[in-house]
């Protein structure tokens, strides 16, 4: 590839993934296909330096200040595996995934291994699902 040539979103996030301690990364790219997989209108790309995801269909117009697009980031400081979710507060998560109560509406959650991956892997779906119903169309 010549050095001109920009790498897409997807390319950008899996050479991020490449670049983490194996161990991380294989929990890292078990996330994201989970993700990616939940529904076709989940986009990804790196922002503040992580993995994101974030909401690719119709929006009514809005602040960009207000993330109203952004799902999840990841945050990866000192080879912790946590999910930040800009504005998780507002999903009605009766699983537990989602912790925390910011001022700011986020929520997190956190994976020690990919066994608490797949243990996780449906409350995820299902925080991801319900977030997408409650995207201002």
């Amino acid at each position: 590839m010549a050095k001109s040539e920009k790498l897409t979103d997807t390319q950008q996030v899996t050479a991020h993934i490449e670049k983490l301690d194996p161990v991380v990364g294989e929990i890292v790219q078990n996330l994201r296909e989970i993700i990616l997989s939940t529904d076709k209108d989940i986009g990804e790309q790196i922002k503040w330096n992580n993995p994101s995801f974030y909401y690719t269909g119709e929006m009514q117009p809005f602040d960009p200040k207000e993330y109203k697009r952004d799902i999840i980031v990841f945050n990866l400081f000192k080879n912790r595996i946590m999910l930040v979710f800009p504005s998780g507060a507002k999903v009605n998560d009766k699983s537990g995934l989602l912790e925390g109560d910011y001022k700011d509406g986020r929520r997190t959650a956190v994976f020690k291994d990919l066994a608490d991956v797949k243990l996780k892997e449906e409350a995820l779906r299902s925080v991801l699902k319900t977030w997408l119903t409650l995207v201002d169309k």
